[in-house]
């Protein structure tokens, strides 16, 4: 898979990352840590060597089956990971980013993002220079090799980025919701900041696999997803049916034209999760599908059968 350089930095990521929120098994369920270990490892087969994780999935279970999955193959990796809107005062970024070492198996993290903005969660307001300052120090150190920033505004970002580097940014973005291109796009296309898009596939909507009437466990936090209630649901269904034969042409499925379209945009990746291998392997043959400028305009005008209809709130979940 063709690697793209990260921001400024000389980081490179591919264009499919790996997601690994489920690893963590918090909010999600029947996962199990095998079957983690095994699709990350199978990720990496397939060509798909940058993988994101969170301290918050499962309280670092996520970084840890990360670890056990690729630590042998460490420097054909690369690690993104994030600390959490509670732990954004100077001591606290510091000795979050030493968790996540230790349970990373590793001595360096080549992206680290500020996973939600200071206050997110009911969490203490914390000034971005101070997070920020510790994070310089970080990277100073090697420990980081860049900073990121993950559901924040343009007015948040351009803050931060007042204070030190900022190289990537991680939306919800997907064919489906797309309230970044409004927001923060044009800004991170002018100063190269990458787009790191997570739900890239509305968290499984864009698969196809769900049709109308469907009911999620309640803890799973799918239940909540604004995307799979009501009308928006049903004009999902519409836009899936119209997607269907172009991914026909392509042969290929939903999810892989979703991600094709996706990493077309502009500074755009995608963070694909995957509960299983194949579905790792899938993920990573939508890196080769190329979409001539008529069918992105059509997928485009698609997805906005959704998306014309959404309010402005960035939250995905009710």
């Amino acid at each position: 898979m063709e690697k793209r350089l990260l921001g400024t930095t000389e980081v490179q990521i591919t264009p499919i990352l790996m997601g690994t929120w489920q690893a963590g098994k918090r909010m999600w369920v029947g996962i199990e840590d095998v079957d983690s270990i095994k699709t990350i490892r199978a990720a990496y087969e397939a060509g798909i060597t940058t993988i994101d994780t969170a301290e918050v999935y499962g309280e670092g279970h996520s970084e840890r089956i990360v670890a056990e999955a690729l630590s042998d193959v460490r420097t054909r990796v690369e690690y993104a990971t994030k600390v959490f809107a509670n732990h954004l005062k100077y001591q606290q970024v510091i000795e979050a980013c030493n968790r996540s070492l230790t349970n990373l198996k590793t001595d360096y993290i080549d992206l680290y993002q500020i996973h939600w903005p200071s206050g997110a969660f009911n969490s203490e307001i914390v000034p971005i220079e101070e997070t920020m300052s510790a994070l310089n120090l970080l990277k100073e150190q090697g420990k980081i090799r860049a900073i990121g920033v993950s559901n924040f505004s343009y007015a948040q970002l351009a803050q931060a980025a007042s204070y030190g580097r900022i190289d990537s940014l991680q939306p919800p973005y997907s064919l489906f919701w797309r309230q970044v291109e409004q927001d923060a796009l044009p800004y991170c296309i002018e100063n190269n900041i990458s787009i790191l898009a997570y739900s890239p596939l509305a968290q499984g909507l864009l698969t196809g696999k769900f049709a109308l009437g469907h009911k999620f466990n309640p803890e799973d936090n799918r239940a909540k997803n604004k995307l799979f209630q009501g009308e928006n649901f049903e004009r999902a269904q519409q836009a899936l049916q119209k997607l269907r034969p172009i991914a026909l042409v392509h042969n290929c499925t939903l999810a892989q034209l979703a991600l094709a379209w996706l990493i077309a945009q502009p500074q755009t990746n995608a963070i694909a999760g995957a509960r299983y291998p194949e579905q790792a392997r899938d993920n990573a043959l939508a890196s080769q599908i190329k979409l001539s400028a008529a069918q992105l305009a059509e997928i485009d005008a698609i997805g906005r059968i959704v998306t014309d209809y959404l309010d402005n709130s960035p939250i995905m979940w009710d």
